[in-house]
Formats: structure tokens, C-alpha cells, sequence
């Protein structure tokens, strides 16, 4: 293994007084899309981790939003402890009901203003949840299928000082209110990228245009052995549309073979794709041998969700890459690098993949120290793995320019973020 460290005294960088570490090495062994066997997930739109994230990322975004109407400038917040809490239907061929609503806590912490002055932080986030509802998962009505539980708090005073509004100048960035570590990687493997265009084919208006008996609730596992790939994917079927069990496994068929015609033109260098839809579905079973929804979520009666139990940030559970423990998804946008460097460290392995010649495989490592401006990491690590013929000196001065570029361009990075241009689910 091959090590560089960034010049300056004692082999560190120097930026006002903190040190910045920058190591830039050569991986060993097989990259993930080299290796024998490969797993990957995507919980789609309508799973209840994934309810939970992009509800909870939406309070933070709106939050954001308001504080800088009403205080010009963002206030402490992260609203990254969500519960989805199923509630309970009854299924029919032809069209079920739905007996009791879901139930969504929205927790954590929150400012409710500077002063005097307020702001209602529930109403706000209720709002954005019920907007977010409207929008991913139009068979669930905001208003009669859901009920909300704000349990959204003032934070301590130490963390809440880093958000004084005379510290939020313009091109001004926060320091870390947590000490913490965060990865991204490039490029996608054929198995991570067609288990995320699976899912988001499915999702995506064109077949739910011609498919409008399937849901939202959305999954698909991918298992690669060597160059065969195998996609195990649930998908409910609205019960509403479904009147005999004939039916359903007509359109089960007729889905499967949509599925897979569409897959055999993005399997890449795979030799095949193997495609199982409703695994627990059985023919003459009635009821219970298909996977019938009246909302198009299992939220609605079968599984609970919870903020950190699905996608990372790129939209993957990836087993074979190394992963963050943190959830990004609801932490504010300008101060925890929970998720402001889980979402930079995948954009910056995707640009230097992208920018810099010669490399085929690049993973980014990043860590904080609380207190500490955002924009000077404890240290930032970058493997890589070259192509045959390029050595790590050709490649090592471009990625350091690139990682010091994404650190002095953070503060407009934590904007995007606040306005939510990054999806984190």
C-alpha cells in the first residue's frame, strides 16, 4: 500500500490554525465490481424507511427555509428521529378501506426563534410532511390516512451558540456540531446501478402510467455471483383494481415481462438478469398468496419505519462498501456534517472519478471535530484504484486540487443543501 500525505509542515496542511490532513493512497485487491459476489438494496419511494427519511429531510429543508424568512439566517435543528408507526386496513378484491391511520413522529430538536420573536415549528413541519405525502405517494390522502406527533425540542445551548445569526455572514460556514465520519465512492457497480434504475423504473411515471394497479412500496435486493445477477423485487398491487385472483397473476405476468424486457437492454457486462417479483405470492392461496395494498404502502398495516434504516445518500444499501453509521437524512444542512460530508464525500468521489484520468475506482473518507469549522476537516482520506500504467503521482496532485476546491466552495454546497438539491434517500 502506497501512502502520500499533503505537504506543509510536518507532512499536514496548515489552514488558520488547523490542521488538515489530506491522504491520498492505492487500494488493494479487487475493487467491489471485481468481486466474486456482490449485494446491493434499494427501498423505494413508498417503503417506510424511506417514508421516514424523505418526510423528515423535507421538515429540515422547510425549517431551513422559514428560519431564514423570519431570522435571516438558519437556526439550530435536526429532525432526523422520525417513527412511521403503521396503522391497520382491511384488504378486498375490488377495494379495501383503510380502518386506522398511520402515525408519524416527528423528533428532535428545533429553535423556535431569536427573542421575542417565534416561530411555529410545528405547523411548519407538519406542512411539509403533508406536502411531501401529496407528492411521492398519491394514494395516501395527508389528511384522513395520517396522523402526526411533533416532538420537536429546543436544543442545548452549546450547539444552538454555533447558529448565532452574527456568526452567518455571507460565505461565513458553522462549526461541527458533532464530531463524526462520513463516505462516498464512485463510480456505481452494474449491480448498484440497475438495483437503482429497477426501482426507480418502477416508481417512475411512465409505468405507473401504464401500470396504475401497483404501488409505491417498491424493493428490490440484488445478489451478484460472478457475471449473473439475481433481482428479488415486492411490489403491492392495488387492491381496488383487482377483482378476481385471475387477475392478479395476469398482471403479475404481464409486469414481469415489462420488467424484464426492459432490464435485458441495461444488463452492461452481465452475462444475465434473473428476476423474481412477489416471492411469497401463491396461486390458489386467495388472500394470503398475493401482495394486495389499499394505499400502495406496507406502512398501512405491516411494517413501521424509522429515519436511518434505509437508502444512504446515493439511494443504496451497498454490503460490500464501506458505509456511515449516521443518518443523514433531516440534520440541518449548514453545521452537521452527519450530513453535510456524507453527501459531499459522494459528490466529490464521483467528480474525481469523473475530472481525474487513469482511475477506476475511488472511495472518500471524511471526519469532523466538533466546534471546528465545517470547511477543515479532522482529515480527509481518498482511495483510489488506477487503471494498468498510471501510478498514484500521476493522479494525486488533481484529486488534492479537487478535494481543496469542495472545501472552499462548502459554504455555497450548504446552501444547495438547505433548498434541498440534494436528495439524501
Amino acid at each position: 500500500m502506497k501512502w502520500d500525505h499533503s505537504v506543509g509542515q510536518g507532512g499536514f496542511r496548515w489552514k488558520g490554525g488547523a490542521i488538515i490532513e489530506t491522504l491520498i493512497y492505492l487500494g488493494e485487491g479487487p475493487t467491489v465490481a471485481e468481486q466474486p459476489i456482490e449485494m446491493v438494496e434499494r427501498k423505494g419511494v413508498g417503503h417506510p424507511d424511506t417514508i421516514c427519511d424523505g418526510i423528515m429531510d423535507r421538515v429540515s429543508v422547510a425549517l431551513s427555509r422559514a428560519y431564514l424568512e423570519h431570522f435571516g439566517a438558519v437556526l439550530h435543528h435536526n429532525t432526523d428521529k422520525g417513527l412511521l408507526v403503521a396503522g391497520r386496513v382491511e384488504r378486498r378484491l375490488g377495494g379495501g378501506t383503510v380502518l386506522e391511520p398511520m402515525r408519524l413522529v416527528i423528533g428532535d430538536r428545533a429553535a423556535v426563534g431569536i427573542g421575542p420573536q417565534r416561530l411555529d415549528v410545528p405547523s411548519v413541519a407538519i406542512e411539509a410532511a403533508k406536502g411531501w405525502l401529496r407528492e411521492h405517494l398519491p394514494r395516501v390522502d395527508p389528511e384522513a390516512h395520517m396522523r402526526y406527533q411533533v416532538e420537536l425540542k429546543p436544543g442545548s445551548e452549546e450547539l444552538v451558540g454555533l447558529f448565532e445569526p452574527a456568526r452567518q455572514g455571507e460565505g461565513r460556514v458553522f462549526g461541527a456540531n458533532d464530531t463524526s465520519a462520513a463516505v462516498g465512492y464512485a463510480p456505481l457497480t452494474d449491480t448498484e446501478r440497475i438495483v437503482l434504475a429497477t426501482e426507480r423504473y418502477l416508481n417512475g411515471a411512465g409505468f405507473k402510467n401504464r401500470y396504475p394497479e401497483t404501488g409505491k412500496d417498491v424493493k428490490v435486493m440484488g445478489v451478484r455471483q460472478k457475471n449473473r445477477l439475481e433481482l428479488t423485487v415486492a411490489m403491492p398491487f392495488i387492491d381496488r383494481y383487482i377483482a378476481r385472483e385471475a387477475d392478479y397473476f395476469r398482471l403479475r405476468r404481464e409486469v414481469l415481462q415489462d420488467l424484464v424486457a426492459w432490464l435485458g437492454m441495461r444488463r452492461g457486462e452481465l452475462a444475465s438478469i434473473n428476476v423474481s417479483l412477489n416471492a411469497l405470492d401463491r396461486e390458489g392461496a386467495g388472500m394470503a398468496g398475493m401482495y394486495l395494498s389499499v394505499t400502495g404502502t406496507s406502512a398501512e398495516d405491516a411494517d413501521s419505519g424509522q429515519v436511518g434504516r434505509g437508502n444512504h445518500v446515493n439511494g443504496l444499501i451497498a454490503f460490500q462498501r464501506p458505509q456511515s453509521s449516521e443518518a443523514a437524512a433531516g440534520k440541518n444542512p449548514v453545521s452537521h456534517v452527519g450530513k453535510i460530508y456524507n453527501v459531499l464525500a459522494h459528490q466529490l468521489a464521483g467528480e474525481i472519478y469523473e475530472r481525474v484520468p487513469g482511475l477506476r475506482d475511488v472511495t472518500v473518507w471524511m471526519v469532523s471535530r466538533i466546534g471546528q469549522p465545517v470547511d477543515r476537516p479532522q482529515a480527509t482520506a481518498v482511495r483510489v484504484y488506477v487503471k494498468p500504467g498510471v501510478r498514484l503521482q500521476d493522479v494525486q496532485g488533481a484529486i488534492r486540487e479537487r478535494v481543496e476546491r469542495a472545501l472552499a466552495e462548502l459554504p455555497s454546497f450548504a446552501r444547495k443543501l438547505a433548498q434541498g438539491q440534494y436528495p439524501v434517500w
